[in-house]
């Protein structure tokens, strides 16, 4: 059984996931918050696997659900619609645009912090390749 990826956010990180998911052979649902028309030139280029949808279309098919967004975004997430899924915290905390006191004093963890407010959820911290 194919399993989905739903995907909130289709910038580079969110397209690349895309990318590496329909490889692999999973379906993708990718969504960003400007609505799924915007992102219909990456979806062709992904081809069969893939469909864009809204946010909480991307939620209700992703057996996994990944956050390829920035930080500030995450009290925006729907945590009721969440509640049950595996979701895969890709976001990056730029505090040039966005300051979190608890994150600047090392209180917490940036998915510490998005586990917080997905509280019925899995999150599983992303790690990046820094090679």
């Amino acid at each position: 059984m194919t399993q989905t990826i739903g995907i909130i956010g289709s910038g580079l990180v969110g397209g690349a996931v895309a990318r590496l998911a329909v490889d692999a052979g999973y379906r993708v649902v990718l969504s960003n918050s400007r609505g799924p028309e915007t992102i219909a030139h990456l979806i062709a280029e992904l081809g069969p696997l893939a469909r864009a949808g809204t946010v909480d279309e991307a939620i209700a098919a992703g057996d996994i659900v990944a956050l390829p967004l920035p930080l500030a975004n995450f009290e925006a997430l729907p945590a009721d619609k969440l509640a049950g899924k595996v979701v895969i915290d890709q976001t990056n905390y730029y505090p040039e645009f966005w300051r979190n006191t608890e994150l600047d004093n090392a209180e917490l963890t940036s998915s510490e912090l998005v586990q917080r407010h997905l509280r019925g959820s899995l999150v599983v911290k992303a790690l990046h390749n820094l090679d």
